[in-house]
């Protein structure tokens, strides 16, 4: 079991974040189409906080499934297990394997409540185990690591009430992964009818269809602008996402923070290191004297950050330039100054830094 935490991965995207796993025996990571719904290309991000590019190539918004493939992803030695001939039953052990709200890799523990819970027309795994935003698309499995279900939703005024799509609903969709084509391949709600081309109907069965599915939700001018300075770092912004104007992502060692503050601010920070024991009247020294120029150099929490806020508004001024060059510059100095911090004070990296 502990060797399939590898295959399990939070999925990154300009809207949130979720889960999803790899699927070793289809070479497809599967997760939610909630999770990666108005994108084309998100972030999988593994156990060690390295992100890789992956592009959404199938979603069936009627059974809420998606199918992801990241060529540069390292593939795991093993996976959560698809193939299989188990069925779940009431009572059954389970295991939820994800990253709720964004945390780092979790699993909680509960059990079957009712394997066939009927929901709209169609059937789900209803399990007592908790369920949390975040773990969207991640694996409820057995014991032996085995799939039973994936996690799509839970009843948010309700206790230990969530849901899992059943293996057999993946099973189903699984089918088609080499029928895929290069881009984006949708199936049809209704009929699951394969389209590759953008269309207002299924050419199958002439349920209607949102033409937007095959296009990316645009981002907002201010997301655009913003990442003009990501792209500063030589860094794909896709890999920089990690929500609604939210960015993080590690400069090297240092983690970089980009969000808005009080809806009027634009906050880039990075918590470089954790205070040193010893040597505080030098570290302390050097915080208050040390020339960073636009950037601040502060403690919280007995941790040292350098941080840079400016106005959403200077975004659109004629000091714009030097604005994103500053939010460019807090990355590559925050991956020098965590490095000087242990090797002149003898502080440690964050649990935060790579």
């Amino acid at each position: 079991m502990q060797y399939i935490e590898n295959s399990v991965y939070r999925i990154n995207t300009a809207n949130g974040s979720g889960t999803g796993f790899y699927s070793l025996q289809d070479d497809v990571i599967v997760t939610n189409f909630h999770v990666v719904s108005g994108s084309l290309s998100v972030s999988v991000e593994d156990g060690d906080k390295n992100r890789y590019l992956a592009q959404v190539v199938y979603v069936n918004p009627g059974k809420d499934i998606a199918f992801l493939k990241a060529e540069t992803l390292p593939k795991p030695s093993q996976s959560v297990v698809t193939r299989h001939q188990t069925e779940a039953s009431t009572r059954d052990k389970v295991l939820v394997l994800g990253y709720p709200f964004g945390m780092p890799f979790t699993v909680t523990e509960g059990i079957v409540s009712n394997p066939r819970q009927m929901i709209g027309g169609s059937n789900f795994i209803q399990t007592d185990a908790a369920i949390n935003p975040g773990n969207s698309g991640g694996p409820v499995v057995n014991e032996k690591g085995e799939l039973m279900g994936i996690v799509t939703s839970k009843f948010s005024d309700a206790d230990n009430m969530g849901f899992a799509i059943p293996m057999e609903t993946l099973h189903e969709e699984l089918m088609i992964v080499g029928e895929l084509f290069d881009g984006l391949t949708i199936g049809c709600p209704s009929c699951n009818g394969l389209m590759v081309e953008k269309t207002h109907y299924c050419p199958n069965c002439g349920n209607d269809m949102d033409e937007g599915l095959f296009e990316e939700r645009p981002l907002s001018d201010f997301s655009l602008t913003v990442e003009e300075a990501i792209l500063g770092l030589g860094l794909n912004p896709v890999l920089a996402r990690s929500g609604r104007e939210r960015w993080f992502f590690h400069q090297g060692s240092a983690e970089i923070r980009m969000f808005v503050y009080d809806n009027n601010y634009l906050f880039a920070t990075s918590p470089l290191n954790d205070l040193p024991r010893t040597n505080l009247a030098e570290v302390y020294e050097y915080i208050l004297t040390a020339d960073t120029g636009e950037h601040r150099l502060s403690i919280s929490d007995n941790q040292i950050f350098l941080s840079y806020r400016v106005h959403i508004s200077d975004l659109y001024s004629k000091t714009a330039d030097s604005v994103l060059e500053n939010i460019t510059q807090l990355a590559i100095r925050a991956d020098e100054l965590d490095n000087r911090f242990v090797n002149d004070f003898g502080a440690k990296m964050t649990q935060f830094s790579k």
